[in-house]
């Protein structure tokens, strides 16, 4: 593994890290915030590492996850009170960039 994907992965992470409860980013949101590695590079660090992260605060530009996901980050994102609309994130409302609470650097 090369540093550079050792070091996207870690900052991919703290960016999920940071999304609070109820509230998304999707995986272009991730990578543009990070000015890297695109919503594949995101999604493929998600698929590797995300279980040590609240993945399902990560979801596709159309507010969903991977069908084997889905009825889990369901039960989630109605726990957290996360705007959905038919079953899915309601994207625009539950967008979240990381300087709207925690002016942090990425």
């Amino acid at each position: 593994m090369s540093d550079a994907r050792d070091d996207f992965g870690i900052a991919v992470l703290d960016v999920v890290d940071r999304i609070p409860s109820g509230r998304v980013m999707t995986y272009g949101d991730i990578a543009e915030y990070l000015q890297r590695g695109g919503p594949r590079g995101v999604g493929g660090v998600m698929a590797r590492d995300g279980e040590a992260v609240t993945w399902w605060r990560v979801v596709r530009a159309t507010g969903t996850l991977p069908a084997h996901l889905m009825i889990e980050a369901q039960t989630q994102w109605h726990s957290e009170g996360t705007p959905l609309r038919r079953g899915i994130v309601d994207v625009e409302r539950a967008r979240w960039w990381p300087e709207e609470s925690d002016g942090k650097d990425a």
